[in-house]
């Protein structure tokens, strides 16, 4: 079994309040959480949709897809070992390590792994 698991997909918008209301008012979809004028994320069930402006987007304008792993660093290098690349070497942000790669086809992802606390 992989140690990855897809749990968000990001999408990009330039006006948060409007995704927010298309995907609450009009599919009637919860809103989870909002952080600022610029992420919230939206419970889409076993997937979170998260909605990103520019600024808090990984990659601006592209379709991400998030997943949670054991090991950050580890599956940064396996992308980029298997014809890959890295946007954003692992990090560590104030919740989540995290890497910003694409994949063999030039797809974002976003690899992430809770800090310990």
């Amino acid at each position: 079994m992989s140690s990855h698991d897809v749990r968000m997909i990001v999408l990009s918008t330039d006006d948060l309040d409007e995704s927010i209301r298309f995907y609450t008012e009009s599919l009637g979809m919860a809103l989870k959480f909002r952080d600022g004028a610029h992420f919230a994320a939206i419970d889409g069930g076993s997937v979170t949709i998260a909605l990103a402006t520019a600024v808090d987007h990984p990659m601006p304008g592209q379709v991400v897809v998030g997943i949670k792993t054991d090991d950050v660093d580890a599956a940064a290098a396996l992308v980029e070992q298997n014809g890959g690349g890295i946007v954003k070497d692992p990090y560590d942000d104030a919740h989540e390590r995290r890497a910003v790669v694409y994949d063999n086809k030039g797809n974002g992802l976003v690899f992430y792994s809770p800090l310990a606390r």
